[in-house]
């Protein structure tokens, strides 16, 4: 097996930095073009003096537009990314306009100019780019030929993903495997070549430069006779590893002290993303508390006013990695249940008040968990969490029920804009929304969150599952 490694480590050092520059520039170029969209208000005719203070402060909010896209994020997320920046810029500007002198002195048509422009050319940007890493690939890369050893899920996979994402300097040839009665599984339209045993003779007179092997893990020694019949090529041999068996969760390669390890099922929040998601909580989270403070005491004296009892409902629920947390709503009901038995609310609830029916339809009672997310304990977009007693429950009988606190709960999730939202009265209701948290851990994008909290705002004004 250390053959292989080799080869994979040699191939992996050459790729990876290439990789990296390509995600790094599309990671920076919306917040570059940003700090410097003002320079387009020259050609308008706005003198250089007059466009200094505006200058600054767009390299002052250029942040918020790091991470608006990365080479695998499709392009309708790019758009929608930016769309949503926009127009919560355009009105957070429009407001300090008419504040700040040099912003005001710059005029309203050349301000609407600015916010209609610098995003065209923004999202244009972005598709030149991709349109011509295919040929800076290609320039940096020769083509080279590959095979595919083993008629398996993964390798299927691999070769699914070679041709829907385009590689352009890797071209998959065919396949060769020695189960002939696997050929209707082979993806198309690659073609068997052979049994493994006409391998190397193949690799040698065809100028094969990449072998991927997605043998099974129990075909141990028919992997070490063939890596011991590929000494005498040049191809660089890679192992596709067969994690299919199990449900990835962030599947990722990494290394521990040296030796390198897969990760099956990991947080998508580790590194850079961390930083992203914890830092668009906080201040997505300050700017609500901020301009919904008025309604939060509003809503806490009609609490108070209108039935006995707290203001605030407090419960125990499981939090990341399954450590018990304290959230917080708005009492909707005439009782505060916590123990180890929690019935659902359900249509037509008799516990519900009169003023928690209004809230719990229009999501108001959730406003005290954005004071969660500001402590760390949830996030505004995550699986939604449980009471402790329905994930006692729940836990025993949903496969990866608990995979779900990999993160943060959340205010607002994925499962609820999909439908699954309210009291889930059966265990495959549960299992459908279990399964779009599993979803969500696996494709988490910036794009992603900031769809969801979009859909979630047109949700609450037409919701028939709140009640």
């Amino acid at each position: 097996m250390n053959t292989a490694t080799v080869h994979l480590n040699h191939e992996a050092s050459d790729a990876m930095p290439r990789h990296l520059l390509v995600d790094g520039i599309e990671w920076l170029l919306t917040p570059v073009l940003m700090a410097l969209s003002p320079l387009i208000l020259l050609v308008y005719g706005v003198a250089f003096d007059r466009l200094a203070p505006f200058l600054l402060l767009t390299l002052l909010l250029s942040p918020l537009f790091v991470g608006t896209s990365r080479n695998k994020t499709s392009m309708w997320i790019v758009f929608l990314g930016l769309a949503l920046r926009w127009i919560w810029l355009a009105l957070l500007i429009g407001v300090m306009k008419h504040q700040l002198e040099p912003l005001a002195s710059l005029g309203s048509q050349a301000f609407w100019l600015w916010t209609t422009v610098t995003p065209l050319f923004q999202f244009t940007a972005h598709l030149v780019l991709r349109a011509t890493v295919p040929f800076a690939t290609l320039l940096h890369n020769p083509l080279r030929n590959a095979v595919l050893v083993g008629a398996t899920m993964q390798g299927s996979a691999l070769a699914h993903r070679l041709a829907s994402t385009g590689v352009p300097s890797i071209r998959l040839v065919g396949i060769f495997d020695d189960r002939s009665s696997r050929r209707h599984e082979l993806p198309e339209p690659l073609p068997l070549l052979g049994r493994l045993a006409d391998l190397p003779r193949y690799v040698v007179e065809n100028d094969i430069h990449l072998i991927y092997i997605s043998l099974p893990m129990t075909s141990e020694r028919r992997v070490l006779t063939l890596l011991d019949e590929l000494k005498d090529t040049t191809a660089s041999v890679y192992f596709v590893p067969d994690i299919f068996v199990t449900d990835l969760i962030q599947g990722k390669s990494a290394s521990v002290c040296g030796l390198p390890v897969i990760a099956v099922r990991e947080t998508p929040f580790t590194g850079r993303n961390a930083v992203i998601k914890r830092l668009s909580d906080i201040l997505l989270s300050l700017a609500i508390v901020t301009l919904m403070s008025p309604i939060l005491l509003l809503i806490a004296v009609a609490i108070a006013t209108t039935s006995r009892g707290p203001v605030l409902f407090k419960q125990r629920r499981y939090g990341l990695d399954g450590k018990e947390i304290l959230i917080y709503k708005f009492r909707s009901m005439s009782v505060c249940e916590d123990g180890k038995i929690v019935p659902q609310a359900i249509r037509n609830d008799l516990r519900v008040t009169p003023l928690g029916r209004f809230l719990r339809r229009t999501s108001l009672d959730e406003l005290p968990q954005f004071f969660n997310v500001l402590g760390g304990s949830m996030s505004i977009v995550g699986p939604r969490p449980h009471a402790v007693a329905h994930n006692e429950m729940y836990r025993k009988v949903i496969s990866g029920y608990m995979i779900r606190h990999k993160v943060r709960p959340g205010i607002t999730g994925w499962a609820q804009v999909n439908g699954f939202r309210g009291e889930t009265d059966s265990i495959d209701k549960m299992q459908a929304r279990v399964d779009h948290d599993l979803e969500y851990l696996r494709r988490w994008s910036l794009g992603m969150d900031l769809r969801i909290i979009a859909k979630t705002i047109v949700i609450i004004f037409c919701d028939r599952y709140a009640y």
